[in-house]
């Protein structure tokens, strides 16, 4: 008796359909499941739980030989979420569950040896994947902890939440009512007390102001300054004055949580722009992505959010450089000999690093004694093509006493937020015909010809520039965009000289010592 379902298999962040076929023959007198379809050691070790879980449970099992192939058979299969649809084509086989249903719905979950169900990474690809191929998938079956992933597709699909074998065959049977759609606040607004406030912040309004221009435009940023001047603590504010991800976002960066199971049960999606800051020992793989089976790293688990990284010279050459191309095309792509996976990381780049290996040099309160060789060698660690590819270069410098004891209330996190919306709607409008263009930073060569012109002064100091840093033509369009930027945040269409001398003086790191 030949049945048939679906499940999902996760190729790097997105889910492909698998067929998963059974094919109980009867013949002979012990039972023996036999699986094809290139099965990793999870799968084929699910023989041993599946039978423990229909014996746990009360159902039959086939008699004799029965073969499952997992179709596309030249597609590898990883992990355990097989073992719900193969048990539930066990029960359909032995008419515990009708067979048409079961052809129409698409299931993955984990058994345990007593038939409850365990929740599985990956879940939010699959029930996107459900609803991409509804009507011909009707049914989705998760894990109920799973749950609030599952509810995505409710609008498409019929989705049940099972906690364990016996729900799941009731739901084909339809003896189990399936999540309604709207139940859960899958879109819920950002929870913006968990993200520090600026206002916490004395002083350092250079700095502020360049997180305000990086946050309206989507630039990268540089800090530059002695230790304890406030850099770590003025980048884990950045998130705090970005605009609230679009559903669109959301679901982009929440699938790259997904796949790895970190996504929150109490939250089906991401409420808040991640912020990821990996440690200087990081490795390739864990910064881009990769291994055996291919996953997301750190710089797209910043999809949509900030990357911050601390110490930045202290970082390998070889993992910094690998950022550069993933900063100018918002996708990395790791190949290995089963194929080539593309990972979404459009991130906010946001560098910390002293000015010197003693971490004083230019600070009033201390004084260097490195050597200008030594400094040179220091900041030559960070190659010229990566630094190019940032924007904005800040100095960050110690705060007097006076400073520190007498500084008035910085401005809230919410009326820097305000201004930086205003900012980006003026560019949603400006780029509204192209939807990979979604802030000045991302600006094709074309756009940047079209929407910042410039007048004869701005020209003439952007010449003289030029001239003095021996800045690349791609340090000069960053020079554009980053004006602007500032144009958008004053509310202007016309880009001025000041606006030009603004975006120059954060090019400081081009001068020399």
């Amino acid at each position: 008796m030949l049945t048939r379902t679906f499940s999902g298999a996760i190729a790097g962040i997105d889910a492909v359909a698998v067929e998963v076929e059974l094919n109980a023959s009867g013949r002979g007198e012990e039972s023996f499941v036999a699986i094809v379809g290139l099965p990793d050691a999870a799968i084929k070790e699910s023989r041993d739980r599946i039978k423990s879980a229909l014996n746990a449970c009360g159902c039959g099992h086939p008699h004799g030989h029965t073969l499952v192939n997992l179709a596309p058979a030249d597609m590898k299969k990883e992990g355990a979420a097989f073992d719900l649809p193969i048990a539930l084509s066990l029960i359909a086989a032995n008419g515990g569950v009708p067979r048409d249903e079961l052809a129409s719905a698409m299931v993955l979950g984990e058994l345990s040896l007593d038939g409850s169900v365990r929740t599985v990474k990956g879940c939010l690809p699959v029930a996107l994947l459900a609803r991409k191929l509804a009507p011909r998938i009707r049914t989705l079956i998760v894990p109920a902890g799973n749950s609030p992933e599952g509810a995505v597709a409710a609008d498409s699909v019929r989705v049940f939440a099972v906690g364990s074998l016996q729900e799941a065959a009731a739901a084909l049977r339809g003896e189990l009512l399936p999540l309604q759609p709207g139940t859960s606040d899958l879109f819920a607004q950002p929870d913006w007390e968990q993200i520090p406030d600026f206002a916490d912040v004395k002083g350092q309004f250079l700095a502020k102001r360049a997180l305000e221009i990086a946050a309206a435009g989507g630039h990268n940023v540089l800090f530059v300054g002695p230790p304890g001047t406030g850099k770590s603590m003025l980048a884990k504010r950045l998130p705090g004055i970005l605009p609230p991800m679009t559903e669109e976002e959301t679901l982009d960066t929440s699938r790259v949580y997904s796949v790895l199971g970190l996504l929150s049960s109490e939250h089906p999606l991401l409420r808040n722009r991640p912020f990821r800051a990996p440690h200087h020992t990081v490795s390739d793989a864990g910064l881009l992505g990769g291994g055996t089976n291919p996953q997301p790293g750190e710089i797209s688990l910043a999809h949509n959010g900030v990357l911050f990284l601390d110490e930045l010279p202290e970082f390998k050459r070889s993992v910094l450089e690998t950022l550069r191309q993933p900063i100018e095309s918002g996708i990395v792509t790791v190949s290995r000999a089963s194929g080539s996976f593309d990972f979404p990381c459009e991130f906010i780049l946001l560098a910390a690093m002293n000015p010197c290996p003693c971490g004083h040099y230019g600070d009033r309160m201390h004084t260097c004694r490195c050597g200008q060789k030594r400094i040179q060698d220091y900041r030559a660690k960070i190659s010229g093509p990566l630094m190019d590819r940032i924007d904005l270069h800040v100095e960050v410098s110690s705060l007097t006493d006076n400073e520190l004891i007498n500084a008035p209330a910085g401005e809230t996190s919410a009326r820097i937020r305000a201004r930086v919306i205003r900012a980006r709607e003026i560019q949603k409008h400006r780029f509204a015909s192209k939807p990979r263009v979604r802030c000045n930073a991302r600006m094709e060569p074309s756009d940047i010809s079209r929407f910042c012109a410039v007048g004869q002064e701005a020209k003439a100091h952007l010449r003289h520039t030029i001239n003095e840093f021996g800045l690349s033509a791609r340090a000069y369009d960053r020079i554009l965009r980053v004006a602007r930027t500032i144009a958008d945040l004053e509310g202007t269409e016309q880009i001025s000289s000041d606006h030009i001398f603004e975006a120059v003086n954060y090019r400081s790191l081009d001068r020399r010592l």
